[in-house]
C-alpha cells in the first residue's frame, strides 16, 4: 500500500523535490528495484484480451514476460539494475496483510460470480483484485535475472528497505518502487514508473527527499510521524485524517505524541483501539535490513547466459526464439560496452549553508503560494462562470 496520499502532499507542498522525465534520463546509474512490487504490477498489466499470458501448459507467463522485456529497455538504456525481494514480513504488518488476503478471498468469489452472471469488463476487473506474488512467481524471475546475468537479493523484510539502505549507502544512486514509503525508509532519491511499458507513456518521477524534508519545512522523524498519520501499512488509519490536515497537525503539534495527546483532549477524532504508532516508527527508523557491507550487498552484473535463456524461455514457457536470441545480444552487447560515467559520480554533494536553506525555503513558500492563488482564481473564475444567467433564459 504504501503511504496514502504523500505523493499529493508532496507535489504541492515540496514541488522542487519532484523531476519528471524519460528513461534515457537514468543513463549511467545503477538502480535498486523493488522486485516483489515490479512482479504484482506485471501480472496486472502483462495481459492478453484481459487475461494474464498464459504458456502452452497453462502456466501464467505475465510476470516473466514483464521482468524480461521491461529489464532489457532498462539495460538499453544505460541503466543498471539490481532487484530487491522481499523476505518475511514484519509482525506488525501481520493486520494490513490479513486484511490484503480478507479482500483477495472477497474478489476471488466475486470473480466466479462475474464469470457466470456478468459482463467481460466485471470479470476483467474482480480478476485483476485476486492476483497476489507467490513463491514460485518469485523463484522463476530470480531464475530468469540469473540466466540474464542482473544481480539480486533478497531482504530480510521489507523490499523498499533495503532498496533505500542500498541507496542511502551508495550503492545504487536511486530506490525504484511504486510504494511511496520507500521516501519513508529513508531513501535519498527515490523513482517511480521505472518498469512500466513504453506504450503508458508515464514519465519517470524522480523524487528527492531532501527537497520534501526543505518544502515540507520538517525533519527525518516529523515526516515518519506524518506518514504514519496519513496511512501505512503498520497501522490503522484516523477517521477523518486527511493529508492536509495529517500535514496541519505535525506541524502545530511536532510529533505524534503531541498529536496524540491533542486527539485525547478532542471530540472530533478517535483513535483505533489499538494504534501502535510508536512500534511503527521504529520499523522505519531501524528496518530489519542488511548492511551495505554485508556479503549479500555486493552484487555484480553479468554476461547473459544465451542458451540458458533459450531453454527457459523458449523451451519451457513458448516465447519466441528469435526474439530471446535477439534480447540477449542485446544483453551481452550493454555488458560489454564500458558504459560512460555521470559527472555526479566524480563529486560529493556540499552540505548546504543555512542562508542557503533558508533562501530555498522562501523560493518553495513563495511557489506554493503562487500555486494556491492560482488555485483560488481558476476556482473563482469557474464559479462566477455558472452564477451568469445563460443566453436564452427566462
Amino acid at each position: 500500500m504504501g503511504i496514502k496520499n504523500l505523493f499529493q502532499i508532496i507535489k504541492e507542498n515540496a514541488p522542487d523535490a519532484v523531476k519528471e522525465g524519460d528513461i534515457k534520463n537514468q543513463f549511467g546509474r545503477k538502480v535498486a528495484i523493488d522486485a516483489s512490487m515490479s512482479i504484482y504490477s506485471f501480472l496486472i498489466a502483462v495481459r492478453s484480451d484481459g487475461q494474464q499470458l498464459m504458456s502452452d501448459t497453462g502456466e501464467t507467463t505475465s510476470h516473466i514476460m514483464g521482468m524480461f522485456y521491461r529489464t532489457l529497455r532498462m539495460v538499453d538504456a544505460g541503466i543498471k539494475p539490481l532487484y530487491v525481494f522481499d523476505g518475511a514480513p514484519p509482525k506488525l504488518k501481520s493486520g494490513e496483510l490479513a486484511k490484503r488476503f480478507q479482500r483477495k478471498s472477497e474478489a476471488q468469489e466475486a470473480h466466479e460470480e462475474a464469470k457466470e452472471t456478468g459482463t467481460a469488463e466485471e470479470v476483467e476487473k474482480f480478476s485483476r483484485r485476486t492476483v497476489r506474488v507467490t513463491r514460485e512467481h518469485n523463484a522463476e524471475c530470480q531464475r530468469l535475472l540469473k540466466l540474464m546475468g542482473v544481480p539480486y537479493i533478497v531482504a530480510p523484510t521489507e523490499a523498499e528497505a533495503q532498496c533505500a539502505v542500498l541507496a542511502k549507502g551508495g550503492k545504487v544512486f536511486a530506490a525504484a518502487s511504486e510504494d511511496m514509503d520507500t521516501l519513508t525508509f529513508d531513501a535519498p532519491v527515490l523513482l517511480r514508473h521505472l518498469t512500466f511499458s513504453e506504450q503508458r507513456k508515464e514519465p519517470i518521477q524522480e523524487i528527492h527527499l531532501e527537497k520534501v524534508l526543505e518544502g515540507l519545512q520538517m525533519d527525518r522523524k516529523q515526516f515518519i510521524d506524518m506518514c504514519i498519520l496519513l496511512g501505512c501499512d503498520y497501522v490503522d488509519p484516523v477517521k477523518g485524517i486527511g493529508p492536509s490536515t495529517a500535514l496541519k497537525l505535525i506541524r502545530e503539534h511536532e510529533t505524534l505524541e503531541g498529536v496524540v495527546k491533542f486527539f485525547e483532549s478532542s471530540k472530533k477524532y478517535t483513535l483505533p483501539e489499538d494504534w501502535p504508532y510508536q512500534d511503527a516508527r521504529l520499523l522505519f527508523l531501524e528496518p530489519d535490513v542488511r548492511s551495505v557491507d554485508h556479503p549479500d550487498c555486493d552484487f555484480k552484473w553479468e554476461a547473459p547466459d544465451t542458451e540458458g535463456l533459450v531453454k527457459f524461455l523458449v523451451e519451457e514457457k513458448g516465447f519466441n526464439e528469435d526474439r530471446v536470441r535477439n534480447a540477449a545480444a542485446r544483453l551481452s552487447k550493454n555488458s560489454k560496452s564500458a558504459q560512460q560515467s555521470r559527472l555526479e559520480g566524480f563529486f560529493k554533494p556540499v552540505e548546504k549553508t543555512a542562508e542557503q536553506k533558508e533562501s530555498l525555503k522562501r523560493k518553495n513558500d513563495a511557489k506554493v503560494e503562487e500555486k494556491k492563488k492560482k488555485q483560488k482564481q481558476e476556482a473563482k473564475a469557474k464559479k462566477d462562470a455558472k452564477a451568469k444567467p445563460r443566453a436564452g433564459g427566462a
